[in-house]
């Protein structure tokens, strides 16, 4: 099983109370891996990536879509062991994440946190 499935079956166990939708889309990319639901009844995206050292590999097109698409966006992030929780960084901080990795300073850090964050908007 490829590490970012791995990580969206995760997802799925810490964060009951959203409704998830798998985006996989050929005909447009950059979009996001999935789109959530949650109990306030608001919508939004999260790129998944599972990040094996400092560094946040995104293509030009998953930049774009943030770039342009900076509210209701998120990018979670599955760091290796060393680097500890996973992070949930917003859309429009992309080009930071890209530039600083995930020495970045996130929204949310750990399941806990992330999932607070989610099912709050």
């Amino acid at each position: 099983m490829k590490p970012e499935t791995k990580f969206w079956y995760e997802l799925k166990r810490n964060t009951n109370k959203i409704i998830w939708t798998r985006l996989e889309n050929k005909a447009l990319h950059g979009t996001p891996d999935l789109l959530g639901y949650n109990t306030n009844g608001h919508f939004f995206t999260v790129e998944l990536k599972v990040a094996k050292s400092n560094r946040v590999l995104f293509s030009p097109h998953q930049i774009s879509f943030h770039v342009v698409h900076e509210k209701n966006s998120f990018i979670l992030v599955s760091c290796s062991p060393d680097r500890g929780l996973v992070r949930l960084y917003p859309g429009s901080g992309i080009l930071e994440l890209v530039r600083l990795g995930v020495s970045l300073e996130p929204l949310a850090l750990g399941w806990e946190l992330v999932t607070q964050k989610l099912e709050s908007l």
